[in-house]
């Protein structure tokens, strides 16, 4: 056997040197895709009640209108830094209840109580 006449699959050059390039352009998700090790972690979904969800939403945007709020210098806005603040407190509070009233509320609507 030659050792000349070992062809080596190699990323940079192809294993046939009549192969046509591919037609259609790899996407910004199918470059993810490649590059997982487990492909089912980018397509695989959990179901999550919709309360617990905007419990979500709520805590993330009370936490960022808070945090903008304490950006916000106190003394030269403090029109700015009440409403911020306020908006935040006000978001998260609602958030918490979002998120906790189907553990503790079991017969709201939207809540199942089937086994």
């Amino acid at each position: 056997m030659l050792v000349s006449k070992i062809c080596v699959n190699n990323h940079k050059y192809p294993a046939f040197s009549n192969a046509t390039p591919q037609a259609k352009k790899e996407t910004f998700l199918d470059k993810f895709h490649s590059c997982t090790k487990n492909s089912a972690d980018m397509t695989d979904t959990i179901l999550v009640p919709r309360t617990i969800f905007k419990g979500y939403l709520g805590i993330m945007t009370g936490t960022t209108l808070v945090t903008l709020g304490g950006l916000v210098n106190k003394t030269k806005h403090p029109k700015l830094f009440k409403s911020t603040m306020g908006a935040g407190l006000l978001a998260s509070l609602y958030g918490t209840y979002a998120f906790v009233r189907p553990f503790i509320i079991k017969d709201t609507p939207g809540v199942a109580t089937k086994k």
